[in-house]
Order: structure tokens, then C-alpha cells, then sequence
């Protein structure tokens, strides 16, 4: 304590700590926005004189930064060029019938993927792909929503790519002097921590997660809000003659209904799973209008010119779902004091909430985080929704579909992004920029949309927190802090040690944001290195893991709240279910990084 109170006699120090202290009060309650707390810290730490502006600034110009910059673009270009098709394929098809498969599949294929592509627009794309699949199977969604949160931060920490927060903690780590992390730094430890959290999902008994049953009042795409009837012909070269329905790319890739066969003027009805398909064949189709936009594009099956839907994008309009992602600015006040309509050019036709469906008194519907909103709006205002990071939008505009004939394309680009910085000397933010450039190039990816696929709220959050780690570093403060949990810490086994260290940062996670924990917590962890005789990369990597497994809250991580309403959970469905994993990561990673970067 001595040393933490001669650091407090320090002007500086004081100021620092009471900056931080405000800090954490404004991350937990929520009052502001992240990324405001981060800019009003910034600002406070330049305006007492702690930093200068260079100095406050530095972490908005770091490689990290303007690595993810570039991520943001080269995974919506990904998305963009339909590289999950196939994973959708997957997921449908007749091999994943229940809910621990489907679950297998989200730990052992959508988990590696988050390894290279920000988990939320994973999250994002698989949601009404799974809530599909739940209706056909009838199953609840709460069986495999949030198995689909935690695969995703699961696979955050194969890479250096996984997450944003991987990133700050890779430019903390060369503002502290130890140099960046390297793509793989940390890959040794994230695969047995990516296999043990998929075992425990698949192991897990099923009462840990709810069932809620299928919404019975639900906006489903079954509906007529989003159910659309059409027509289809099979041309002569599809790869459907001569399978059935049953096996068909079809029925598996789309969610779909067949209602009814045409052949040489004669109608066959259902059940036609079994029937084997004819080149000329005509079929009537139910489908979903997410997977009807795509299905023009769909080589295997021609859309009959004279039977094209009447959908409500007449006259302009077209209805899209919106989510409130954590730390929306609109949650707290109603759409009549927010004048939605106004501000929007939209009209809110539904509210879902979690367990039940808002259809009256709109107006006076006080927003939480997680909601979604069915709206109905000009395509021109959807697409101005797409750049607000208030809203989420959750469906896909006809000129904003995937373009499929640069998947290809899309796929060799990010492998040459991550097979560069591996084998030769190429820095890895160039890499990363220029896969974008060849993405914009390739017409994977317009200008307009490059642009908008930048997370705003993210890179000013990113950006000022390493000022904190600069500020804590000048002043002593550190020193101070890592003096004190130092006597806390005294003649404990480093496993111990290691343990405790990855539990706070945790359980600091749950009430802050990663970010947060991870700028906070590195800078003392890592003045522990000489007293506890281990390398300080050990101590950085137990905060940054600690940071990564949020799996007690819904506010834990952004995913876990965007699965919160559509599987109709209850807040402490996630603890019930996280629990375990949570026990289980805290004894394995300190044992991991233990075992792996000191030697056992």
C-alpha cells in the first residue's frame, strides 16, 4: 500500500484516478454511450494536464486501429460476396436434425470462422437461418441461440483477428514495451480453449438451457408480413434434375416450402419430398423474402417471369427487422419522445421483446436494449440505417445482396491476408489493407459500402481507451495498483496467482465492457511479472482471455444480447448455462498459459 499511496501524493495520479473512477461509474451505469465515456476520459486526461495531446491521440493512429479499420471492410466483403452460403447449406440440410447437432456445427464450423470475422455480423447473418430451422424442426430457439453467442466468443481468441479486443491488447502491449502480438500469438491456447468450451456445449445437460417453445404470435417469415408465395422453373441444366426434393440444393439451402408440382400441364401436390425433379418442371414456392432475393441470383432454378410476388416494397416501401445492440443511445425513451417516424423516415409496425410480441400502443413503448423492431420504410432510409450504430439492421436490401460470382474471388483474398503476414516479413495492418483495396478491386466490395462497414463507435472506443494504459504507466499509478494486489498476491503459486487474475478480469467484464477490462487491468497485471517471476506476455494473455469469455450476462458481450430477445430468455438463463463454462475457463487458462509460455 505504501507504494500506491506515495503514487495518490502525485497531482497527476489523483487526477488519473479520479478520471477512472468516473469512468467506470459511466461504463456501468450506461448513462452515455462507450465510446462517449472514452472520448470524455480522453479529454479530461488532456485538459488536467496528464497527457499531452500526441501522447492522449496516439491510440487513434496505432497499426492495431486501423487493422480492424480494414477488418470491418474485408468481412463485409466477405458477407457481401455469400461466403456463410454454404454454412446456411449446412445448417439446413437433413443431417442436422437436432438441437445437439446443430450445436456441434455452430462449436465446430461457425466458432473457427470467428476466428478471422468480427463475431457480431456472424451473429447477425446465422440468426434467422437458426430461427428458420427452429420453426421446421420445431424446436425452441432457446435450445440453440445462445450455444451461437458463446461458439462465436469461442473462437475469438484463435487469432489475433478474432476480436477488437484482441487488437487493443496487442497495441497495449507495444505501448507497454513488450512489442505487438503477433496473428497466431495466442493460438496455441485458444484451440484447446475453443475444444473444451464446444465439449462442454455438446456435454452440457440439456435443462441448463430453456425451453421456451416456438412463439405462437411471432413475426415469422411464415407469415404475411414476411411470407411470400412465387414460382420457379428448372432449366434443363440445373443440378436439380434427376434428385429428389428431399435431397435437393433447394430444400436445403433455402428456407422453403414446395406447395405444388406443375409438369405437361398436370398438378401434383404434396407430399412431394420423395418425387425426383424433370428439367421444365414449374413449382410453387413458399419462401421467406430474405431467402427470395437470394434465390434470383440462384443459378439452379429461373424465377417465372409471370409470377413474381406482389411484396410490400410497393411504392418504395420495404419492411426490414432492426435490433438495439448494446449501448444504443435510443434505449430508455419511447418512439413517441424519440419521433422515430421523423428521425428515421420509418414507421415501427412491431415491437418483439424477448417473450412476448408489442403490437399496441407503440408510441409509448419504452426501448431496451435488445429489442427488435419490425419497421416499414423508403429502401433509401433502410440503407441510411445500415451507417447508425443505434440500430442494427438485421435483413438484406436487393442491391445490397451478395454478389455470388466473387465469392471465389472473396475467399482467396482473406486466405492471402492471413498466409502473407505468416510466411513473410509483410506487416500485418498492410495485409489487412490490402486485401481491402483488392476487395474495392474485385467488385467484392463498393467504395460506398467499404465505408459504412467501418464501426464508428467501436474506433472511437479503441482509440481513447489505450490512453488510459499511457496515463496509468506516466503517473505510477500502475506501479501502485500492481504493488498492492502484489501483497494481495504474496507467496501464492503462480496457478493461483493466474487464476485470481483471470476471475476479476471476468467478473469485471460482466458490469464493464471487454475493452474496458482489458485497457484497465493489462498495465497492473503485467508489473506483476518480476514479482511473480513470469514473462509479462503470461499476464497479458491471462487479462485478455479473462476479458474474452463473457458468459454470465446478457450485457457480457454484444452477441449474447443480440440472441437475448429472439430466444426469449430470461437474464439469468445465460449465468444458468454459463456458469460452467465460466468455472471451467477459469481453471483451464491459467493452467494453459502456464503449461505453454513458461514451461511446465
Amino acid at each position: 500500500m505504501a507504494e500506491l499511496s506515495a503514487a495518490l501524493q502525485n497531482g497527476d495520479a489523483l487526477i488519473t484516478l479520479g478520471v477512472l473512477l468516473l469512468a467506470v461509474v459511466l461504463f456501468i451505469s450506461g448513462v452515455i454511450a462507450p465510446e462517449l465515456v472514452g472520448l470524455l476520459s480522453l479529454s479530461l486526461l488532456m485538459i488536467g494536464g496528464v497527457l499531452t495531446p500526441l501522447q492522449a491521440l496516439a491510440g487513434f493512429g496505432s497499426p492495431a486501429l486501423i487493422t480492424l479499420m480494414g477488418l470491418f471492410a474485408v468481412s463485409a466483403a466477405l458477407f457481401r460476396s455469400g461466403a456463410l452460403d454454404r454454412l446456411r447449406e449446412q445448417i439446413a440440410s437433413d443431417r442436422i436434425r437436432s438441437p445437439r447437432r446443430l450445436i456441434a456445427l455452430l462449436g465446430l464450423v461457425v466458432a473457427p470462422v470467428s476466428g478471422v470475422v468480427p463475431n457480431t455480423p456472424v451473429v447477425a447473418t446465422l440468426l434467422p437461418v437458426l430461427e428458420a430451422w427452429c420453426r421446421r424442426r420445431r424446436v425452441a430457439p432457446s435450445r440453440v441461440l445462445l450455444p451461437l453467442s458463446f461458439a462465436t466468443l469461442l473462437g475469438g481468441t484463435l487469432t489475433l483477428l478474432g476480436s477488437s479486443v484482441n487488437l487493443l491488447a496487442s497495441d497495449i502491449s507495444e505501448q507497454l514495451g513488450y512489442g505487438p502480438l503477433q496473428l497466431f500469438s495466442f493460438t496455441s491456447i485458444g484451440i484447446p480453449v475453443w475444444l473444451t468450451g464446444v465439449a462442454y456445449m455438446l456435454l452440457a445437460p440439456r435443462g441448463l438451457l430453456p425451453d421456451r417453445g416456438l412463439e405462437a404470435n411471432a413475426l415469422t417469415p411464415d407469415q404475411n408480413l414476411e411470407g411470400y408465395f412465387t414460382e420457379v422453373t428448372i432449366p434443363g441444366r440445373s443440378s436439380l434434375v434427376g434428385q429428389t426434393l428431399r435431397h435437393s440444393r433447394l430444400q436445403r439451402r433455402f428456407d422453403v416450402d414446395v406447395l405444388e408440382l406443375q409438369r405437361e400441364g398436370e398438378r401434383l401436390m404434396p407430399p412431394l419430398a420423395d418425387r425426383q425433379l424433370e428439367a421444365g418442371d414449374r413449382l410453387l414456392l413458399r419462401i421467406t423474402r430474405h431467402d427470395l432475393l437470394r434465390l434470383q441470383q440462384d443459378e439452379t432454378v429461373r424465377l417465372a417471369a409471370d409470377s413474381l410476388p406482389h411484396s410490400s416494397e410497393e411504392g418504395g416501401q420495404t419492411m426490414v427487422e432492426v435490433l438495439l445492440p448494446s449501448g444504443s443511445t435510443l434505449a430508455g425513451a419511447s418512439l413517441r419522445e424519440l419521433r422515430f417516424r421523423q428521425r428515421y423516415n420509418a414507421t415501427v409496425l412491431a415491437l418483439r421483446r424477448g417473450q412476448q410480441t408489442v403490437q399496441e400502443r407503440l408510441g409509448q413503448a419504452v426501448l431496451r436494449e435488445g429489442d427488435v423492431l419490425l419497421i416499414q420504410a423508403p429502401v433509401d432510409a433502410i440503407r441510411g440505417l445500415q451507417s447508425n450504430h443505434d440500430l442494427l439492421v438485421l435483413d438484406e436490401l436487393e442491391n445490397d445482396l451478395p454478389t455470388v460470382r466473387r465469392k471465389p474471388l472473396a475467399i482467396a483474398i482473406t486466405a492471402g491476408m492471413l498466409l502473407l503476414p505468416t510466411l513473410t516479413p509483410i506487416p500485418l495492418v498492410a495485409s489487412v489493407l490490402l486485401a481491402v483495396v483488392l476487395m474495392v478491386i474485385g467488385g467484392c466490395l463498393r467504395s460506398g459500402e467499404m465505408l459504412r462497414s467501418i464501426r464508428l463507435d467501436v474506433i472511437l472506443l479503441l482509440g481513447a481507451l489505450p490512453s488510459f494504459s499511457v496515463a496509468m504507466q506516466r503517473t505510477g499509478l500502475a506501479d501502485g495498483l500492481a504493488a498492492s494486489l502484489r501483497l494481495l498476491l504474496l507467496n501464492w503459486p503462480d496457478y493461483a496467482a493466474l487464476l485470481v487474475i483471470f476471475l476479476s478480469t471476468t467478473l469485471l467484464t460482466e458490469v464493464l465492457s471487454n475493452a474496458a477490462s482489458v485497457a484497465l487491468l493489462i498495465p497492473v497485471a503485467t508489473q506483476l511479472a518480476d514479482p511473480l517471476n513470469l514473462p509479462p506476455q503470461a499476464l497479458l494473455l491471462t487479462v485478455l482471455f479473462g476479458a474474452s469469455q463473457s458468459f454470465l450476462s446478457p450485457m457480457g458481450y454484444q452477441t449474447n444480447l443480440m440472441v437475448f430477445g429472439p430466444g426469449r430468455y430470461r437474464f439469468f438463463d445465460v449465468a444458468r448455462y454459463g456458469l460452467g463454462l465460466t468455472v471451467l475457463m477459469t481453471l483451464l487458462v491459467p493452467w494453459l498459459i502456464l503449461n505453454q509460455m513458461v514451461g511446465a
